[in-house]
């Protein structure tokens, strides 16, 4: 499938991992919400992404290609300090919201995929 979606087919890729490895972590600050001491964590993916696109040369497809598979997603602990007494750093309220962003996110990914995906199908078949 790769020939025939290109960088815009693997970049959809990359960006799906990264928002099912986001809605992953921040379900695990959610679950931990109680946990004394524990410190959530976040996802980067764009920043990284961004410099290694920034940074091609020729900006050439096979350029931007490996831009992309080179970009990794990396998981954050939170430095900043709890106002709780047992030293749980997690905000639900913020959490939740960055949740139900992630998955709006992810289902319109998987809807670019699938319409992307049909359009290929129906070329092939000449419909």
């Amino acid at each position: 499938m790769d020939f025939m979606l290109g960088n815009t087919g693997r970049m959809l890729q990359k960006s799906m991992d990264y928002l099912w490895q986001k809605q992953a972590v921040t379900l695990n600050n959610i679950a931990n919400q109680n946990t004394p001491n524990f410190k959530a964590q976040y996802v980067t993916f764009e920043d990284e992404l961004e410099r290694r696109l920034n940074s091609t040369r020729s900006k050439t497809k096979k350029e931007f290609r490996q831009a992309i598979e080179d970009s990794g997603i990396t998981i954050h602990e939170t430095e900043n300090e709890s106002m709780r007494m047992d030293g749980n750093n997690v905000d639900i309220t913020a959490e939740s919201a960055e949740l139900a962003r992630a998955t709006l996110q992810y289902q319109f990914a998987v809807q670019s995929f699938n319409s992307d995906y049909t359009r290929i199908r129906s070329a092939i078949k000449g419909q």
